[in-house]
């Protein structure tokens, strides 16, 4: 796994890169703009960047806009956006194009080593990497709202934990129920978020998309 990562602190910069290369990952290059980013991504043509949200000169959403914009010239590159905190606007935003191969935590969870490259490797293998205090706070600021009301509490659980990015076995395994029960649910979120079966676009991504929309504040 060849890694880009974009990060204008330098000890977290640093510090990741130690951790990933301790791990026998391949880091080609550390940045800290994002046009040296756009650069490194284009240089190395790495699998997966790893993009602070706030970056030089106005630490606002380089980092995201830059991220979309290497996804943009480098099609199939996974994204891990790291942030300080909670910015469920620029989450959505770099979700807006598909979910598949992002990835998006707060940067205390890199301590955590064992969840970050977890995730990481998630993401690297095309699926999509939610933090978990991401999602408990978008639930939080706005627990009605119409899109997900016709879902049950039960289901709430069950399509924040696929926000997560886990799969059937690890959500039964979180939820205490089985793996059938959990298929039951989920069938059941994709009819009530008026998911066709016959669908050609990844309902399960599409019902995250919507989770994460529909959680935000108006």
């Amino acid at each position: 796994m060849r890694i880009v990562i974009a990060e204008d602190d330098p000890l977290l910069r640093e510090g990741l890169a130690l951790l990933l290369r301790a791990e026998s990952l391949d880091v080609v290059s550390t940045t800290d703009t994002p046009e040296s980013f756009l650069a490194a991504v284009a240089e190395h043509e790495p699998d997966v960047a790893i993009v602070d949200v706030r970056m030089p000169p106005t630490h606002t959403n380089e980092g995201i806009v830059a991220a979309v914009e290497a996804r943009r010239r480098r099609p199939g590159l996974a994204v891990l956006v790291l942030s300080a905190y909670v910015e469920q606007a620029f989450a959505t935003e770099l979700l807006a194009a598909g979910a598949d191969r992002l990835g998006y935590l707060l940067k205390e969870r890199v301590g955590r080593v064992e969840e970050f490259l977890s995730a990481l490797h998630r993401v690297a293998g095309g699926g999509t990497a939610v933090d978990p205090e991401v999602v408990g706070q978008l639930l939080a600021r706005n627990p009605h709202t119409s899109a997900l009301d016709r879902l049950s509490p039960r289901e709430r659980d069950v399509l924040a934990l696929m926000a997560e990015g886990l799969g059937n076995a690890a959500i039964a395994e979180r939820l205490f129920i089985t793996e059938g029960g959990v298929h039951k649910h989920i069938r059941s979120i994709f009819a009530k978020l008026d998911l066709a079966p016959d669908d050609r676009a990844d309902r399960r991504v599409t019902a995250v998309l919507r989770y994460l929309k529909g959680t935000g504040p108006k």
